[in-house]
């Protein structure tokens, strides 16, 4: 992971609705989340623990208000579902630079983004990694694409005609000066070679992690866990774990992670992980599908993970 830099980071600027109109906007009546509750299932890490989350947050296609698709109306649901579960990485699939912003500016202040378009710059959608900079200070970044020519910018092969990439940040927690590498991706959602090529280029990468570090993977991979080719490649045979399998303790229902903006189903497709590796201990993990007023904040819903490094 020693490719040249390629990205930005920085804090969004106000967009146009703050972390201060999100009451406002929610109101402050009884609008629950599906879970039955809107207290957090797993909330702000405490100790020597890490919460990370996996989330599509669905590009913004410019939907009308009022409609399940529209970001206008989302937005706020996700700005409430972030305040309250307060994830110290948060690895984010489909956002366009604008929402990049707007997540960045509904945070609070304390937190950062990783990200680069995987057209280049601004361009195409984004795999950003949010992180509390309270907890963790990034000591190296970079993007690779997922094709034969990983470092090519905006480079496709294996039969994808749309462009897929990873984010990976290196990180220190502040807390217990570990190290871990935090990889994000989506991969494709109509070829299958491609999925697999992917799996296997990113467990590549995984691979050349200096020794001594630990490993977390969040994506969106468009195939589901347990019975996909790629989920073989990377935990069935990989030795990756699988957060959601591995947990001490699932505070969810194992609900399929694509309602599209429907009731979740149970044990439907669970395309969307939070992966690591074998320094990973997994203390609690759910499948969240929060909403607010009946409102989702994404066509997909988030997966969370407790993790404690060694």
């Amino acid at each position: 992971m020693a490719e040249e830099k390629a990205g930005i980071t920085r804090r969004g600027m106000l967009g146009a609705v703050g972390a201060a109109g999100m009451a406002g906007l929610l109101g402050t009546g009884t609008g629950t989340a599906s879970a039955g509750h809107r207290d957090a299932l797993i909330g702000r890490a405490g100790g020597d623990t890490l919460h990370v989350v996996s989330f599509n947050i669905r590009y913004d296609a410019g939907a009308a208000p009022g409609t399940p698709d529209s970001w206008t109306d989302r937005r706020p649901v996700l700005a409430r579902f972030l305040e309250i579960e307060q994830p110290t990485a948060l690895g984010v699939q489909e956002a366009l630079y604008h929402q990049v912003k707007e997540v960045a500016a509904d945070l609070p202040r304390y937190y950062d983004w990783i990200g680069l378009g995987r057209e280049g710059g601004g361009r195409g959608e984004f795999m950003a990694v949010y992180y509390d900079t309270r907890r963790l200070e990034p000591r190296d970044f970079d993007h690779f694409w997922l094709s034969d020519t990983p470092a090519l910018i905006g480079s496709t092969s294996w039969g994808n005609t749309v462009v897929r990439m990873v984010t990976w940040v290196r990180f220190r927690d502040r807390r217990t000066s570990r190290e871990f590498v935090h990889l994000n991706t989506h991969f494709d959602h109509r070829s299958e070679n491609s999925r697999q090529r992917s799996a296997e280029l990113v467990l590549d990468r995984v691979r050349g992690v200096e020794e001594g570090l630990s490993v977390l993977v969040t994506g969106d991979f468009n195939t589901p866990a347990g019975d996909s080719e790629s989920y073989r490649v990377l935990v069935t045979d990989g030795g990756l774990v699988d957060t959601w399998t591995a947990a001490a303790r699932r505070l969810t229902p194992a609900w399929g992670t694509f309602p599209n903006y429907r009731d979740p189903v149970l044990d439907g497709p669970r395309i969307d992980w939070v992966l690591g590796d074998d320094r990973v201990e997994v203390l609690r993990a759910a499948i969240n599908p929060f909403r607010v007023d009946g409102r989702y904040p994404s066509d997909h819903v988030p997966v969370q993970a407790l993790v404690r490094l060694h």
